[in-house]
């Protein structure tokens, strides 16, 4: 459910807002337009909205700039603390995408970015599923994160940031769970989702998931 990758989160808190801004050449390509991205996400959303993975609360500041009312879930004990000093007013929950507390209220919009790739296949098709029982009709799923058109694109990729000599985000690439287009919307299809895809930078895409009605 992604919390083997929690230790990185709790060594990174102090660093990631740098890495995101993109003070890191190895990853600055993956965080291109980082701003736009959030407020594409934010512009997709209205009213409450459930944030999957607040890391330091970049796109949390964003939903409350936008007049969102926002419940966080977010694994990372060090990440929480920092985004709690930050906002206090934010309800913030220990959870990850398939734990977290029952909401006071339904949500009218699941949102997240950067993070749905710390599911496996397995556990994407459960937590969207979830998702599913959880958002009415015409609720919302967006979703910003690193995937891939397909294998061919997957392989291609690899080989690319292979030459450019970025070892980290190779292993990273080859050892998270990145899955590609295809997966996604079968996945959110599936669970009786309208889905669209529109890449944002080299490696993110925006996926903007609807609840059609039954």
């Amino acid at each position: 459910m992604g919390r083997e990758f929690i230790s990185l989160f709790d060594e990174w808190a102090e660093s990631y807002d740098q890495t995101v801004t993109g003070h890191d050449e190895e990853y600055k390509e993956v965080f291109e337009h980082y701003d736009t991205i959030l407020e594409t996400v934010v512009s997709k959303t209205e009213g409450t909205v459930l944030e999957f993975g607040v890391g330091t609360g970049n796109l949390t500041e964003k939903l409350f700039a936008a007049g969102r009312t926002v419940y966080g879930v977010e694994p990372s004990s060090a990440m929480r603390s920092k985004t709690s000093a930050r906002f206090p007013e934010l309800t913030l929950y220990d959870g990850d995408f398939l734990a977290f507390p029952e909401l006071p209220t339904t949500p009218d919009a699941i949102v997240s970015t950067y993070a749905f790739h710390h599911l496996t296949n397995e556990e994407k098709d459960s937590a969207i599923q979830l998702y599913s029982q959880l958002l009415k009709e015409n609720g919302k799923i967006v979703f910003a994160d690193t995937a891939f058109v397909n294998e061919a694109d997957r392989t291609e990729r690899h080989r690319i940031v292979s030459e450019q000599g970025f070892a980290n985000l190779l292993h990273d690439l080859q050892s998270e769970y990145y899955t590609t287009i295809d997966v996604l919307n079968e996945l959110f299809e599936k669970h009786g989702f309208e889905v669209a895809f529109n890449k944002l930078n080299g490696y993110v895409w925006l996926m903007e998931a609807v609840k059609r009605s039954k």
